[in-house]
């Protein structure tokens, strides 16, 4: 059980690094820095909708820490995983309540995940102006969190039966 287990979040993390990979090979230039898509967060939509939240916590804690080593920096591994705490806060919170679609949550998450940046580039840079930022930055992540929400929505229905009959006591 633990070495399924184990493999079974194995390939979910290789799923995520592959993800964020991807990402920083698309070119996306709107004259604002730091506009993403949010590939790596469909892994962790994936996980918080068919395993659970902890598996999506510490799956999303590795990716950052491993990008960040392999593909990044120690600012990049900050700033990622400022976003991450609010952004998967909000998520578990908002997916509790059941008030709400995965494309919601993913919304929520992505707006969460700027707000998450922009306020500790506030603090490691010392200024207050970042904030006439996070507008722009709220858009993006409102696009891309419904782009993420619908594809890990459709995802999760596709895949949970299949994951549930392959690792029945892992996923929920």
């Amino acid at each position: 059980m633990k070495t399924k287990k184990v493999a079974f979040m194995g390939l979910f993390l290789a799923l995520a690094l592959v993800a964020g990979y991807v990402e920083r090979l698309i070119p996306i230039n709107l004259g604002v820095p730091g506009v993403k898509i949010g590939l790596a967060n469909i892994v962790t939509m994936v996980l918080l909708y068919c395993v659970g939240w902890k598996e999506a916590v510490w799956i999303s804690a590795a990716r950052i820490l491993l990008s960040g080593l392999l593909f990044g920096s120690g600012f990049a591994m900050v700033y990622s995983a400022a976003g991450a705490v609010f952004s998967i806060l909000v998520m578990i919170l908002l997916k509790k309540t059941k008030l709400f679609h995965s494309v919601g949550v993913s919304v929520m998450g992505g707006v969460f995940h700027n707000v998450g940046q922009i306020l500790v580039a506030m603090v490691v840079l010392e200024t207050k102006s970042l904030i006439y930022y996070l507008p722009i930055l709220i858009l993006s992540g409102l696009t891309a969190g419904i782009f993420v929400g619908l594809l890990s929505g459709w995802l999760t229905t596709r895949i949970h039966p299949v994951l549930k009959q392959e690792f029945g006591n892992i996923t929920k």
